[in-house]
């Protein structure tokens, strides 16, 4: 049985590799077979860039800066849950290094766990308590995607063909529905104050209302401006509009957190350009490079800088205490 158990485990430890290996690989293939791609040039490439007007790149900027507020409030919902207090400016620093990083290199539950490990201890949080922390963070961003997936299908009725080359029409309205039945059934658990759920080795502890409403309520709004950064980043003509837009998004993006490929790349990038045909290739190349500069490269560049901060701090006050 031991022998079993292991063989078991091992194989869980290399699905999601693989998963994520044999996701970049299709997304590749996909792109590099696709004739909107062959037609790519660097002169329509920097056409598309100089197209973007400087109202939109203030509104890109904005965006981006609304985002990571909001995922600082996941954190900050977080710890009103575990009754801590720790000072806003501390919880966003932590927020933009953890999510900037765990968004580029994939594993966000294991790399958002060990810096959130690293600072939270700091603040007199325990293992525990962080864990529970990370743990309740991923389930508000799940609602998040829950919620804006859910209201994008249901308002946007064309929005499943645009995506029928990943995952059928019928079977996304369908989630659709489901997942705002999820939600609802989350919020009504925790007004009545259910028991944990439990399956198998997983537990639910549903939170006090007033948190769990708070979760549903700002945990959205970092997709609506996650998705602004690209709708920004698109030209005006022909655009299809806002929530198709973040319809699109929201799937290319999901998706590419589940393959676990690091930052998703290939698999993000195939979504947004099949699922946007009104655009020529070079438009939409662009766009991407855009939301992945802002929502990736500038704040994961920053988050480091922080850490390097951070980190000095630590050793400064070690070597007071030490010499105290």
């Amino acid at each position: 049985m031991a022998g079993s158990t292991a063989g078991g485990a091992k194989w869980k430890k290399f699905i999601w590799p693989v998963i994520g290996l044999l996701a970049i690989v299709g997304s590749f293939w996909f792109l590099a077979h696709d004739p909107e791609i062959r037609s790519l040039t660097w002169a329509g490439l920097r056409e598309a860039f100089g197209a973007i007007g400087p109202g939109h790149w203030a509104l890109i900027i904005l965006c981006t800066l609304g985002c990571y507020i909001n995922l600082a409030l996941y954190d900050v919902i977080a710890l009103q849950h575990l009754n801590k207090k720790v000072s806003f400016p501390f919880v966003a620093g932590c927020a933009l290094t953890t999510y900037s990083l765990a968004h580029t290199i994939g594993a966000s539950a294991f790399s958002g766990a060990v810096i959130r490990y690293r600072a939270y201890t700091t603040k007199g949080l325990s293992g525990p308590e962080v864990g529970v922390l990370v743990t309740f963070c991923s389930l508000t961003f799940s609602l998040a995607v829950m919620i804006v997936l859910g209201f994008a299908f249901l308002l946007t009725p064309g929005l499943g063909e645009r995506v029928g080359e990943y995952i059928s029409p019928h079977v996304v309205r369908w989630a659709a529905l489901v997942t705002l039945a999820i939600v609802l059934l989350y919020l009504a658990s925790s007004a009545l104050g259910l028991p944990d759920l439990k399956i198998r080795n997983f537990r639910v502890s549903y939170p006090r209302f007033p948190i769990a409403l708070k979760q549903v309520t700002i945990a959205p709004i970092e997709l609506l401006f996650a998705g602004g950064i690209l709708y920004f980043a698109l030209p005006e003509v022909n655009n299809p509009g806002y929530m198709v837009v973040m319809g699109v998004f929201v799937v290319g993006f999901s998706l590419a957190l589940l393959s676990h490929a690091p930052g998703g790349i290939g698999v993000f990038e195939a979504v947004v350009i099949a699922g946007l045909p009104e655009f020529p290739v070079d438009v939409k190349i662009a766009a991407l490079l855009v939301f992945r500069l802002f929502y990736l490269m500038i704040p994961l560049l920053l988050g480091l800088v922080l850490v390097a901060m951070f980190e000095a701090n630590q050793l400064k006050l070690k070597r007071i205490a030490e010499s105290g």
